[in-house]
């Protein structure tokens, strides 16, 4: 393949559009220029309305003199398939094309993909000049929308990490992506019955690891320096001064909030959805009551030291470490209960009209 493409796809407003690809897609972006076409902010490259057969004929020719392939494809332009998904879906949600023009672009994304499934390997090892994003404005939930390579008709889409969790590369829980059939109303209908709840299950699942994680390395090192504080000496026997505890009962106060910020970010939302009542536990109510006042005072302190001016260390120390003290209490009772416990359902799809398929691509001019 050319060290530089253009890519043509036919676009519902627009007309025709097209997308510069390869390590030398400065050539095509130089070629479309020429040609007349123009580049959005997504970086998208229309037609003028005014454009006609013949400017997309000279594109094939002056792309030709800086040394970049024209294709056509076959498909509608994605950020319509996107945006006609999106409209579909309950909630509210936006699309946007995101534009991958250099292969080293599309490297980026590897590190915030979500997914165990087909989109992650594809991201992984298929070229793919151009994507949407659909983002639930008001969850965060953010998804990659693909055109599945080797097929003429599906999509696939899968999900970037969630705010908080960014480190889930090769998480071989991530939830798995789906294909997407090339109807916006049935795409919508899997998206929301099949694909999100999975997703938002994943998502739960992790926020619950994370919280046991941080407690664990909270807990490890307090049963160090409880140990030392106990014995008056070092791990490896070395006498401890009076100086020295104080600054390791500082420093371990310090690792404890730093790791406690992962407990004040994720545990609201899962608090919020355990049902002790309904559990095999019911006398857990009164320890998740004392976890969630817990969290309050650390969301109190916190915004304090981010908004309302510094707090002294010893100040934040001292506030900080009877909600630490809390989780490490009780902390196994909140994992057994959000173990059992469910993300809330998004609602579902209302009933709507039979599915259309979506436009084929407009044929255009195929270069030589």
């Amino acid at each position: 393949m050319a060290d530089a493409q253009i890519i043509l796809s036919h676009s519902r407003e627009s007309g025709v559009v097209a997308v510069a690809s390869g390590e030398q897609y400065p050539w095509a972006h130089t070629a479309l220029a020429e040609s007349g076409f123009q580049r959005d902010d997504e970086g998208v490259w229309h037609l003028p309305a005014d454009g006609t057969r013949t400017t997309v004929v000279d594109l094939v020719t002056c792309a030709k003199r800086h040394r970049t392939s024209v294709h056509t494809s076959s498909r509608r332009f994605i950020g319509d398939a996107a945006r006609d998904l999106a409209q579909q879906l309950p909630g509210q949600w936006h699309a946007s094309v995101e534009i991958y023009s250099h292969p080293a672009w599309q490297d980026d994304l590897v590190p915030w993909i979500w997914d165990s499934g087909e989109l992650g390997r594809a991201v992984q090892s298929e070229r793919i000049p151009y994507a949407a994003l659909l983002t639930d404005t008001v969850q965060g939930t953010t998804l990659l929308f693909i055109e599945r390579p080797g097929r003429q008709l599906d999509y696939l889409v899968g999900a970037f990490a969630p705010e908080g969790l960014e480190e889930g590369y090769g998480d071989p829980h991530a939830p798995r992506s789906i294909v997407l059939p090339p109807f916006p109303g049935r795409a919508a209908q899997a998206l929301t019955d099949q694909y999100l709840p999975s997703y938002e299950q994943a998502v739960h699942a992790r926020q619950t690891a994370a919280i046991a994680a941080a407690l664990g390395d909270i807990r490890s090192e307090h049963d160090t320096w409880q140990t030392m504080n106990a014995s008056g000496r070092y791990c490896d026997a070395t006498p401890l001064s009076a100086a020295a505890l104080g600054a390791a009962t500082e420093l371990f106060l310090d690792h404890a909030w730093r790791r406690f910020l992962t407990v004040v970010g994720h545990a609201p939302t899962l608090l919020d959805r355990c049902r002790p009542a309904s559990s095999p536990w019911p006398d857990d109510a009164a320890a998740l009551s004392r976890l969630a006042d817990a969290v309050i005072d650390a969301e109190a302190l916190l915004d304090e030291i981010v908004h309302g001016g510094s707090v002294p260390e010893q100040e934040r120390r001292a506030r900080a470490w009877p909600a630490i003290k809390t989780w490490l209490t009780d902390g196994p009772t909140f994992s057994r209960q959000a173990r059992i416990s469910a993300p809330h359902r998004r609602p579902a799809l209302p009933v709507t009209a039979p599915a259309r398929p979506l436009t084929a691509a407009r044929p255009a001019h195929r270069g030589p």
